[in-house]
């Protein structure tokens, strides 16, 4: 039994599916009902990682565990080592967290303070361990669904910074790789797409998705943090438009990992924008 946390995310229900069609027994868990429909081979579990009491059920069995923290489970709930003690009294056997790329090129930053405390806890569970730290993920260009539905527009700062970012499809396969197979223990893998792609170019490139022109409106960097300062805190967003500003070059690096673990290319924007392309419309 392979169980998932965040099951209901970008990452978390791709990853459940890719599970289930690899014939392996998963347990779905998130803090509220699911919006889909579970594939065969999987059940939902109720449970709160931030309250490792409450996992009881849905580690009976477990030989793996996916982590996943997101939203309120960034800034707080019960210490790593309790969640990762909980796993380890299941018999769960090996443990793979989905952390940041940050923890590695900003290793004091923040807003990743929890993820930090998470890959130390991992680290020293005693348990089979992998953490992946993604770049930032192609799917945050969902932010901008109401401009491109609206206006046919991306409205966002920093127009020509180039990042590579990565496709979630391509988090969830590469996790369910290293969920299976024994041979990644005590690996840490960076996960990027293929190709650094500035905002401009996105907005290109879900102008061709769609088939009609979007235009770009760059924001100043004070008119983004004003925007942003209805949903982030302080610290939050100022590291954020670090990143996306002025990148660090091991943030703009294409990293092989991707392509070494599931032996294919990593995905483009490009082909992640015509997959999601319905979101635009």
């Amino acid at each position: 039994m392979i169980v998932v946390t965040g099951a209901s995310g970008n990452v978390g229900r791709p990853l459940v599916e890719a599970l289930a069609a690899a014939g392996e027994k998963v347990t779905a868990v998130s803090r509220s009902p699911l919006s889909y429909d579970l594939p065969g081979g999987a059940r939902h579990v109720s449970a709160d990682l931030g309250d490792p009491v409450t996992l009881g059920p849905a580690l009976d069995g477990a030989e793996a565990l996916f982590i996943l923290l997101a939203g309120e489970l960034l800034g707080g709930g019960a210490p790593a080592v309790e969640v990762l003690a909980a796993a380890r009294e299941a018999g769960v056997r090996r443990v793979v967290l989905l952390s940041s790329q940050i923890n590695g090129t900003r290793p004091d930053a923040l807003s990743h303070g929890r993820l930090r405390e998470f890959e130390e806890a991992v680290r020293t569970s005693g348990l089979d361990w992998t953490v992946l730290r993604p770049g930032g993920f192609a799917s945050n260009a969902y932010a901008w669904i109401e401009p491109v539905r609206t206006q046919r527009a991306v409205i966002a700062p920093f127009a020509d910074v180039a990042l590579p970012v990565v496709d979630p499809a391509d988090i969830s396969e590469v996790a369910a790789v290293v969920l299976r197979d024994e041979g990644h223990t005590g690996q840490t893998y960076e996960l990027t797409g293929p190709a650094a792609v500035t905002p401009r170019e996105q907005a290109a490139a879900l102008s061709e998705a769609l088939g009609e022109e979007v235009g770009f409106v760059e924001l100043t960097r004070e008119q983004a943090r004003e925007h942003m300062a209805q949903f982030m805190p302080e610290p939050v967003i100022e590291g954020t438009l670090d990143i996306l500003g002025e990148p660090l070059p091991a943030e703009q690096r294409v990293s092989p990992d991707v392509e070494r673990i599931l032996g294919r290319p990593a995905s483009s924007f490009a082909s992640w924008a015509k997959r999601n392309v319905h979101a635009f419309k």
